[in-house]
Parts: C-alpha cells; structure tokens; sequence
C-alpha cells in the first residue's frame, strides 16, 4: 500500500511539474508575442511623431526656441519656455502612444547628435530602474533649424511587468487553475487516506472483537456437548438448537475474520499449482448431502480430467459454499445446478438456482460490502451482506473474475472464472 501510495504522489508531482512547465513555456511565448507587437506599436507612434513634429507648427516652434533658449517672441523667462515645451511635447507623446494601445509610464530626451542642445521630460526615472530606449530620429523643421541630427528618445521602465499586465488574461487563470487543481488534488489525498485509516481502524476493531467472540462462543459449544450427554430427552432439542446457532454463529464469526484479512495488505492466501477437481467434487457431494433432507433439488456435472489451477483450496471451497447457500436461501423450492468444465484456458464454475433473482440496478451493488437486496421477501432471510463480497475478494486474489447472470423472477447463473494453471 506504502509502494502505491509513493507511486501516486510521485505521479501527481510529475504532473504538477509538466503543467507548470507547459504554463512556463506558454508565457514565454505569450511575452514575446506582446513585446513584437508593443515593438510594432512603437514604429507607429515613431511614425506619428516624427511626422506631427516635421513641419513648423506651434508646437516645433516653442521646442525650437526652448532649445537655443531664445525668448524674442515670447515675454516669459527662459526656464518657464522650456517648462512649457516639456509639458506640451510630453502630452503630445503620451496621446500619440495612448492613440495606439500603450499606456504604460514614459520618459523622454530631446537632443542633437552631439548633445550641444538638450531637452528632458518632467518626470524621470531613477537609475536603478530597468530602463528601455527607443530613439526616434525627426526630420524637417527641428533639424534645419540646428542644422544638426535631433533625436527623440524614449525610455520605458520594466517593461515585462507591463507585458505581464497585459497577458493576465492567461497567467492569472492559469496560476489559479493550478492552485485548485493542488487543493483539490490534496483534498481528495487527504480524505482518501482519512478514510483509509478510518477502515483501518475499523477493521481491526472487528477482528480484535471477532477473535474475543471466537472463545466465548467455543466454550458455550463445549459445554452444550458436555451437558447433551447427561440431558434428559425433552432437554435435548433444546440444547441441540444451541448448538446449531453457535455453529451458525462460528461460521458469522469465521466469514468477518477472512473478508478482514482479505481487504487488509496481509498475504493471507498462499496460492499453490493443484487440481481441484477432486475437493469440487468432495464439496458438491457433501452439499447433496446436506441438503437431501431440505428438499432441494441439486444436481453437479464435472468435467473429466484435471482443473489444474494456483489457488487456496480452503477460501475457494468457501466461496463456492457461499454461492450454494445463497441459491439455497433465497428459492422457495431451490432447483441448484453446478456445472465445472475448462475452456480457452479458463476454469470455469457456473452455479444456477431458480430463485427470486435481481434487478439490473442490483446487480451492480450485489457485490458490495453489507449490500442486501432490497426486497421484503429478500430482507426475512438472515443475513448480513458479505458473502458475495468475500466471493469477490477471494475470486479477485486468484487472478479471476465473477460474473452474474439474473434476472427478476426468473433466478440467477453465477460463473467463476479462474486462470488455469496448466503452463
């Protein structure tokens, strides 16, 4: 079970790592897709701007005069001319990139190649800061007025923060699809092994509590044999009906402690190459046996030759024992036929009755853990649901499978099927 549980972990985190490292590789693609078009962006804002600032205008005007500090046609200082030119060229770039999709923050360096004239946004970044450029080389008026180159340089700052902003459409979704997939993953984990613990817990408790059962119940057999000798006649169907429940409830007893250990990690079935024809056939003549004086109808065919299978003879014969009672309860005039023959391979037991048979929706649940059949008829017979589970479980650990055939009102054909062990 520890193995199983490592293995499941193991692949649970494999799959996390793998998710994440798709999601990864899918927002670096998504990075690079919004840089080209942020880049594509740009050469249309270059475009726009290099274009508003080419003629003369009022705008190309006051840069002009800011940069070779000439206040002839103006009556303010110098520095209020420069402060102006900023503030109008850094509104006319922030409409021409908003005008385009971008919106993030922005500076701006308004110079001639040789840096001999100079212009700054209002707001700078700090040095520190991740700081990208994107010089624009302007034409017509500004140039011919210095009679120089005159770039205009953009600066952005951490720009992938603002890719990241524009991709979380897909990265927040993302990351909160992979923490609900952990949740639920570590949930169902947890639960699952609260509940583990829980049938853990659980079955011990009635192992511990069927084993103390198992003396108390030898003792009272015991002494109801000891006093049978001595009884008077009218005492002893008395004690012989106390005997028959203790025996009844020996086998109650038995039945819990194997389906138990089966359902626990405990290696209790050691399957050994036998044939099985000769304790199949041992078994049918002790349950003719048995029932002769029940009036029921019990017919066997087996096939000659060898059933050579791996198996554990004891918890098989108990299966098969519990497959013919059952057929045996719940007829009102029970007709049983067995029939063992082996074919492709297979060592198959089909057990037939004429009983009450089960719905198609109960054939689903037969199986299960203390399910009874939702019946009145059904309900009168005692019992406690584990008989066909313990079936399962025992057919399932030699490798086989069990199949059922019913219908309602019409009785029900159980096969055992069981890998032959002739190889």
């Amino acid at each position: 079970m520890l193995k199983k549980r490592n293995i499941y972990i193991a692949i649970f985190f494999v799959s996390l790592i793998g998710l994440a490292v798709i999601q990864y590789q899918y927002l670096r693609i998504g990075l690079n897709l919004a840089k080209l078009q942020f880049n594509a962006k740009l050469g249309n804002v270059s475009s726009d701007i290099a274009q508003g600032l080419e003629a003369e205008n009022q705008l190309t005007f006051l840069i002009g005069s800011a940069l070779k500090e000439d206040t002839t046609y103006f009556t303010n200082s110098i520095d209020s001319v420069q402060d102006a030119s900023r503030y109008f060229l850094n509104d006319y770039i922030t409409e021409k990139l908003v005008n385009n999709g971008i919106d993030t923050d922005f500076t701006y360096t308004l110079h001639s190649k040789d840096s001999s004239f100079y212009l700054q946004s209002p707001k700078r970044f700090e040095l520190d800061d991740n700081i990208e450029s994107y010089p624009i080389e302007l034409i017509g008026y500004l140039p011919k007025e210095f009679e120089k180159k005159v770039v205009l340089e953009l600066q952005f700052k951490n720009l992938n923060s603002f890719f990241l902003s524009k991709l979380n459409g897909l990265t927040l979704p993302s990351i909160l699809f992979i923490l609900g997939i952990c949740i639920a993953v570590i949930w169902v984990l947890k639960t699952y092994y609260w509940q583990r613990n829980v049938i853990t817990t659980t079955n011990e408790f009635i192992n511990n509590l069927t084993h103390e059962l198992k003396t108390p119940v030898f003792s009272i057999g015991l002494a109801t044999k000891i006093l049978e000798e001595s009884a008077l006649k009218d005492q002893k169907p008395i004690l012989s009906m106390i005997r028959q429940q203790v025996k009844r409830l020996s086998v109650h007893i038995d039945k819990v402690l194997e389906l138990g250990n089966l359902e626990s990690s405990n290696n209790v079935l050691k399957l050994e190459k036998i044939d099985f024809r000769p304790y199949l056939l041992k078994l049918c003549e002790e349950f003719a046996t048995l029932v002769e004086i029940e009036e029921v109808h019990f017919t066997y065919t087996l096939q000659q030759g060898c059933f050579i299978i791996n198996a554990e003879e004891f918890h098989l014969e108990n299966s098969i024992n519990n497959i013919l009672d059952n057929a045996k309860k719940y007829s009102v005039q029970p007709i049983i036929t067995l029939n063992a023959y082996s074919f492709k391979n297979q060592f198959i037991i089909e057990i037939s009755d004429n009983g009450k048979g089960v719905s198609e929706e109960e054939k689903k649940k037969i199986f299960l853990k203390y399910y009874r059949v939702n019946d009145k008829e059904v309900q009168t017979v005692k019992g406690y649901g584990l008989g066909l589970s313990y079936v399962k479980k025992v057919i399932e650990k030699h490798k086989g499978k069990v199949l059922m055939e019913s219908k309602k009102g019409k009785g029900t054909k159980i096969s055992l099927i069981i890998p032959l062990g002739n190889e």
